[in-house]
């Protein structure tokens, strides 16, 4: 993912600077962690690389082409629980391969392999209101998984979760990279968060998402 001189202002052009002048380059199967405080632009960043908003200036690419939309090279996990409450967590996780049309047999696999994944085998056919926190962002990732995409956004997905289940989610999420090595990009403001093992941790200043520091 090539994140190239991003600017994002919002509304006019006196309207609030949320990114100026970004640039990042995130190789594939990287594990990079975006750490800054609250209103520093490191959501508004991810939600560009979805494709979700658009860019004032400056342009965002994977492989190779650039993003202007929503697409299923893209997977994203938010830190809301934004499950199909009318729908299992089987049939949550089987949405986006039934969106790309594949047969009956082949999404019945793909949500299979990500529910032993994910450890939620025995609650397939659970609704959402009927998990924990945790087990909702289990799901969620699953979801996102289950498109394969080529990299995978993560929005402080474990931040409304208790610290005994965050870490034992941040487990979940690095042994499902380890396994499946998909590019993430995972942003936080929480520094003890940030530590979680990955390639790189990069940080956003408070004034207008300037990227200062890496590590």
């Amino acid at each position: 993912m090539a994140i190239e001189d991003v600017t994002l202002r919002y509304g006019d052009a006196n309207g609030v600077l949320a990114l100026d002048d970004v640039s990042l380059g995130v190789a594939r199967n990287e594990f990079c962690v975006i750490v800054g405080p609250s209103g520093c632009g490191k959501s508004s960043l991810l939600y560009l690389a979805a494709g979700l908003n658009d860019a004032t200036s400056g342009s965002i690419k994977v492989d190779g082409r650039e993003v202007i939309e929503p697409g299923p090279d893209r997977g994203m996990v938010f830190q809301s629980y934004t499950l199909f409450p009318w729908l299992t967590v089987r049939a949550n996780i089987e949405y986006g391969p039934r969106r790309k049309g594949l047969p009956a047999g082949q999404r019945k696999q793909i949500v299979d392999q990500y529910l032993d994944e994910v450890g939620l085998a025995p609650f397939a056919d659970h609704y959402p209101a009927q998990l924990s926190g945790g087990m909702k962002q289990r799901v969620a990732i699953a979801r996102a998984l289950a498109n394969d995409p080529a990299v995978l956004l993560m929005d402080e997905p474990f931040g409304a979760l208790d610290s005994q289940t965050r870490g034992t989610m941040q487990k979940l999420l690095l042994r499902v990279w380890e396994r499946q090595q998909k590019t993430v990009l995972f942003v936080t403001h929480d520094i003890d968060e940030a530590h979680v093992p990955g390639d790189r941790r990069l940080a956003l200043t408070p004034r207008h998402g300037t990227h200062t520091a890496e590590t």
